[in-house]
């Protein structure tokens, strides 16, 4: 394959202070061009439920102008952190790196919950939360019920066997937390598709949640100690390849200066040159979740991937906003979360498809729990069609 130069690697993420929320803040320039695509603002047709509206109590409660109060934070908590604000502000606010830093000083001042306190140390601990998915039942009250280990696929619906070819290169594939369980159909799917292309995959030890949900509900010390535990697992590691777009920009900001961090589906598109394809036949919906669209920009990847499957029938669902899984949210509103999901599963029921492609595992996840049409990571449908 070609030489390809190495993506550029963000700098290690850092919180900042009161001086520096205002410093963010300051950039924008009130205009208002967000409120269109920020979907708890579409949701709640409410100002302070829209990015202007957020950027305004950051700003006002950091520079002491106002005492934080609840119905503030309250909409600080709704918040998706689906920077699609972001991707179409003329400014150019950082509103990621805002809200991070607003939950952290939330956090600091109103203590996380015991529940969500819960939920954060089961993430830390991948291997745990993989065990404890299993036990379902006695998790009800914590995790919804699509947060289940995937079953084997049916034998009938086996996945072909990779063409061998030489290994010319091995690139680390980060697992994550509950992906570590759920997705491992998923990166052994990916191990034979690099396969057929001369690529060997390994997945270093000591890896663990990328922090991105310990980030966005304030815990900013747990995100930066699973930052700390993810540098050393991949260090003298050149590229590590990230299934979920939901992580990748979190784990690239905490390898910063250790390892590029790349979608696996980029990988796959630069060498697709050496796969082939059996033809499809059937009818599959594809999802692009907010942080492929916004923050990964994958989409025309996946897009030139499943265009070399002959006869797929691709149905895109419209963009009707974030699905409402936004990391912990469809566990602390899941009323709210419900709502953002329902026309995209009103979509997806009047596509005629006979199952669900999306390559975010919080998504997928979410998505699974109000649908029995079978969602999955778009490498599983390749694989599948691997000739």
């Amino acid at each position: 394959m070609p030489d390809m130069p190495p993506p550029a690697r963000p700098e290690p993420a850092r919180t900042p202070g009161a001086a520096g929320l205002v410093a963010l803040a300051d950039r924008c320039v009130q205009c208002g061009l967000c409120l269109p695509h920020c979907p708890t603002y579409r949701l709640d047709r409410n100002e302070a439920e829209s990015p202007r509206g957020r950027i305004a109590y950051i700003r006002a409660v950091a520079a002491g102008q106002v005492a934080p109060g609840a119905a503030g934070d309250t909409h600080l908590d709704h918040c998706l952190g689906c920077r699609r604000c972001e991707a179409v502000c003329p400014a150019g606010v950082r509103y990621g790196e805002l809200l991070v830093g607003a939950r952290a000083a939330q956090a600091a001042r109103r203590p996380l919950s015991a529940r969500t306190r819960a939920v954060l140390a089961l993430l830390a601990r991948p291997r745990l939360l993989g065990l404890l998915a299993g036990l379902q039942r006695r998790l009800g009250r914590w995790l919804p019920a699509s947060w289940q280990p995937v079953p084997a696929p049916p034998a009938s619906a086996a996945i072909a066997p990779a063409r061998p070819a030489a290994p010319t290169e091995t690139l680390a594939v980060f697992t994550g937390c509950i992906a570590r369980s759920h997705e491992a159909g998923s990166r052994a799917a990916l191990a034979r598709l690099l396969a057929a292309a001369g690529i060997a995959t390994t997945e270093p030890a000591g890896q663990g949640c990328c922090g991105a949900a310990a980030a966005h509900a304030g815990d900013a010390d747990g995100a930066q100690a699973l930052a700390a535990s993810n540098r050393a697992a991949f260090s003298g590691q050149a590229r590590v390849l990230c299934l979920a777009s939901g992580c990748q920009d979190t784990l690239a900001r905490a390898l910063g200066g250790v390892a590029a961090v790349e979608d696996a589906l980029v990988a796959l598109d630069r060498v697709a040159d050496a796969l082939a394809f059996r033809p499809a036949s059937r009818r599959v919906a594809l999802h692009l979740p907010c942080t492929q669209r916004n923050v990964v920009r994958s989409d025309a990847a996946l897009r030139r991937l499943l265009a070399r499957i002959p006869g797929l029938d691709l149905v895109d669902l419209p963009d009707t906003g974030c699905c409402g899984a936004a990391g912990l949210h469809q566990l602390a509103e899941p009323d709210r979360a419900a709502a953002l999901r329902a026309p995209l599963l009103e979509a997806l029921a009047a596509s005629g498809a006979s199952e669900l492609l999306s390559a975010n595992i919080g998504c997928r996840l979410h998505l699974a729990g109000g649908t029995r049409i079978a969602v999955r990571h778009p490498i599983d449908f390749l694989a599948e069609h691997l000739a």
